[in-house]
């Protein structure tokens, strides 16, 4: 994918939006914040269903972001919309079931074109294993795992988006 000119949007999507994709939203403004890409690379996140559509991100992603140092945002969980392609550069889906959801939904090639895995950024991730889980039905140690899955990745990610911006 050509790196476009600024902004550039990204959205990462999961499921309902509380867990995963508010947690890499997070994660990666906060990497993008003070590189050359800080102001020119929008971030956001979306779910796919709508169960969750106005809520704020669960508890559990609230305190393993914050026991890491990340600030507190205003989050309130949204939908992916197919029209949401057409918003964005970047659509990073946390699990090969949101890959396959967002490539149905995608309204021509050039949007299915935009899907990514998030974990592709992270270069120690198997090609094989690039699912983050879902952590909603788990305790704590689960948010955490995936919080160290979301920061590999997004320091992959941003790294890549200022080393090889054309890669996107």
């Amino acid at each position: 994918m050509a790196y476009v000119a600024p902004p550039f949007r990204i959205c990462f999507v999961c499921t309902g939006n509380i867990c995963r994709s508010p947690t890499a939203e997070v994660v990666a403004r906060h990497l993008l914040a003070g590189t050359a890409l800080d102001g020119r690379v929008r971030v956001g996140s979306a779910g796919l269903g709508d169960w969750h559509v106005g809520d704020g991100a669960d508890r559990r992603t609230v305190a393993a972001l914050h026991q890491r140092g990340y600030p507190t945002w205003p989050h309130r969980a949204r939908q992916f919309r197919a029209a949401d392609f057409a918003e964005h550069d970047l659509v990073l889906a946390l699990d090969r079931g949101h890959r396959a959801a967002l490539t149905r939904l995608a309204p021509g090639p050039a949007d299915a074109a935009k899907i990514r895995l998030l974990r592709s950024y992270d270069s120690a991730a198997s090609p094989d294993d690039l699912d983050v889980p879902d952590p909603y039905y788990g305790g704590r140690q689960g948010f955490e795992r995936v919080l160290d899955m979301i920061e590999a990745a997004c320091r992959g990610l941003v790294a890549e988006l200022i080393h090889h911006p054309a890669a996107g």
